[in-house]
């Protein structure tokens, strides 16, 4: 997913993006503790996401804070 797709994103379909991808995390860190993870790397860039969009989410927070004040 990249940051154009993220910043058309809402606020609440951002917060729920984040959800699913730690979940999604926690199901491949799941399945390398059990050794059926066939790409590793997959829980590097699952990461990598999460941090993209927790960083278009805070900045909207950020823009949304500054405009209302």
């Amino acid at each position: 997913m990249d940051l154009k797709e993220l910043r058309q994103m809402t606020g609440a379909e951002l917060s729920e993006k984040a959800k699913q991808l730690t979940q999604e995390l926690f199901n491949l860190r799941f399945q390398l503790g059990t050794g059926r993870l066939e790409n590793p790397m997959q829980i590097r860039k699952t990461k990598r996401t999460i941090a993209r969009v927790k960083t278009v989410l805070r900045e909207a927070e950020r823009a949304e804070r500054k405009s209302g004040s």
